[in-house]
């Protein structure tokens, strides 16, 4: 029996060893990621109510970009692995340089954009606003906008890393560099009295950090991938072109995302202060409950890319299988976890009875509904995009977000007077017809029929 279950474990690409390996240090950075960006908001807000309404706004401006930088990197890092896994590193190193190129392009053209644009794209997006609030977010926005060339780089560098089975390096990376952050803004908001120009200005250091240890690491001879001579990168336009095919629909899925979070917080914003409290803790706390499942996702696009440069489609679909029954897993412990500190996070936090009540039932409702569909609508497409079908989730995902979760949340929220719960319950449907959409393109393997590398 045992040397059969060896026999067994050399079948696959990835062993349970492997996988663990690999998942572990994404879920622990996604996780640490998301805490220490709560800490940072947390410290902000001791400024005063213009400092953290200026962060607020601009880090809806920020987060559109870094989501369509890391889905750009993504796209590039799935051609890298489907190289590795069909055994040709000489065409993965290739079109790694061509991921660093077209991220440090695309990254610093958006921070050129947005320095000439600065002033008038804050005014146009949030109008009229006190002085204050805009006279803070013109200097954050300022620093911040500034990072973005070395948030391209480092998801870039990350995502070459992770093609290669080393999601330890990023974690590392990303543990050193968030604590960096923190102790950077205890220093420049607090003993130096710098506001939110501090709070900035540590961002951006941070971001440096990153940047230039991953690309460090990048040149290291005995990774199967190593880049060096950067002054010899020249545009490859059949590999640009291929990144930006995977890349461009993940990314402007990534945005659409976010524009309809923009939508739906302008119609929570309308409902009073006790909603937009609940609504702000809630959305903080179903972030949390869905880290690790996300991270599993992320793990999953190398697995797959992989298995498919290798030409083992059955095994693309045994782990996309595997690792959605282990986000699963991931999904209803993290929920019960999340709804079991709900109350106490609502104590810890200051918030009034009212709005702490209503945080616990919007928490509750995602608790249940959540482990129902949200599985099925988000890891097999993480699979489906490595294999290359990208437009499909594209199209599905943005077409559903827009038509259950953002008009059926305005809806019940403006016609019905359903209050905040209505982003859930859109939430929710959004979950369950793209679960359904899903899971009919998966086990149809059209997704499987795709040609990313020659």
């Amino acid at each position: 029996m045992t040397g059969s279950s060896e026999i067994m474990k050399k079948e696959h690409i990835f062993t349970n060893t492997d996988l663990w390996k690999l998942l572990v240090p994404i879920i622990v950075e996604q996780l640490l990621t998301s805490l220490m960006g709560t800490v940072d908001t947390m410290m902000v807000s001791n400024v005063g109510p213009s400092a953290i309404s200026a962060v607020s706004l601009v880090d809806s401006i920020n987060i559109l970009v870094i989501q369509a930088l890391s889905a750009l990197a993504a796209g590039g890092a799935i051609l890298c692995s489907q190289y590795l896994g069909s055994s040709n590193p000489r065409e993965a190193n290739r079109a790694a340089r061509q991921v660093l190129l077209v991220m440090a392009v695309i990254s610093c053209s958006l921070s050129l954009i947005c320095l000439i644009m600065r002033a008038p794209m804050l005014k146009l997006i949030f109008g009229a606003v006190e002085p204050d609030v805009m006279s803070d977010s013109l200097s954050y926005f300022l620093f911040t906008l500034l990072s973005f060339p070395f948030i391209g780089l480092y998801n870039a560098g990350a995502s070459i890393l992770r093609a290669q089975n080393n999601s330890r390096s990023p974690m590392t990376i990303s543990i050193i560099s968030n604590f960096m952050n923190i102790g950077g803004n205890a220093l420049l908001i607090f003993a130096l009295n710098m506001g939110v120009t501090g709070a900035a200005i540590s961002t951006l250091i941070s971001r440096v950090f990153c940047a230039v240890v991953v690309i460090w690491q990048l040149r290291r001879p005995s990774a199967p991938i190593q880049i060096i001579k950067y002054y010899d990168i020249r545009p490859d336009w059949n590999l640009i072109k291929r990144i930006l095919y995977i890349g461009v629909p993940s990314g402007i899925e990534n945005s659409m995302f976010q524009f309809g979070k923009l939508a739906i917080q302008s119609t929570v914003s309308t409902l009073g202060t006790v909603a937009i409290a609940a609504q702000a803790v809630t959305t903080i706390l179903e972030n949390l409950n869905g880290v690790a499942a996300l991270g599993i996702g992320i793990g999953l696009m190398t697995v797959v890319g992989r298995c498919i440069g290798a030409g083992r489609k059955d095994e693309a679909v045994y782990f996309v299988k595997k690792l959605s029954a282990l986000a699963e897993i991931a999904i209803i412990i993290s929920c019960l976890t999340v709804y079991a500190l709900a109350r106490p996070v609502t104590i810890l936090g200051g918030m009034e009875k009212a709005s702490a009540d209503l945080c616990v039932q919007m928490t509750l409702f995602i608790t249940i509904t959540k482990p129902v569909s949200w599985v099925l609508s988000f890891i097999p497409a993480y699979g489906m995009r490595a294999a290359g079908d990208v437009k499909f989730s594209m199209i599905t995902s943005c077409l559903s977000m827009w038509l259950c979760r953002v008009s059926l949340s305005i809806f019940l929220c403006r016609v019905c007077g359903f209050g905040p719960i209505a982003v859930w319950i859109g939430m929710f449907a959004d979950w369950s017809v793209r679960a359904v959409i899903f899971s009919l393109r998966f086990h149809s393997r059209k997704w499987l029929n795709h040609h990313v590398i020659d």
